[in-house]
């Protein structure tokens, strides 16, 4: 049985280029997953030293865990469709009833791009920030482990 929720989207992104069909991978999945992981761990270990760095490692962790779950699917975001087309075709295929656990991915991906491109206004990164959203792609990263098998491959 085909995953039907979201596939006019996700139809429409393949047909634009913003996502292409690759061969569905479990292992790759995983991968993904654990690497998400292990940037969370290591993101927590060096929030004080290195808070931009941490941040980077967070917000990957929140991005492979959403990559994850379109390549266990055979779907590959591409740079068309950059960060935020990963997350809307997520969004598209669990929203409802899962958009509230999803959101604050977005919120995530603006703050690392505020870092990444800071200006004079944009508040440094803290270690307090960092706990915070680790936990938030954690969140994700839990999230994505417990629907991605019951997502078919597109």
């Amino acid at each position: 049985m085909q995953w039907e929720q979201g596939r006019p989207v996700i139809e429409a992104m393949i047909k634009t280029g913003e996502l292409q069909l690759v061969p569905a991978s479990k292992l790759r999945a995983d991968q993904l997953l654990l690497q998400a992981n292990a940037h969370v761990t290591t993101a927590l270990q060096v929030a004080s030293s290195d808070p931009e760095g941490a941040y980077s490692l967070v917000y990957d962790a929140a991005r492979k865990a959403l990559v994850a779950l379109l390549e266990n699917q055979g779907l590959r975001p591409t740079s068309r469709a950059g960060h935020h087309g990963t997350y809307l075709a997520v969004r598209s295929q669990l929203d409802p009833p899962l958009g509230k656990q999803l959101r604050p991915f977005e919120r995530l991906r603006r703050r690392r791009n505020e870092i990444e491109y800071p200006d004079f206004e944009s508040p440094s990164v803290t270690s307090e920030d960092i706990i915070e959203d680790a936990q938030a792609a954690q969140t994700l990263i839990d999230l994505v482990s417990r629907v991605y098998n019951e997502m078919s491959p597109y």
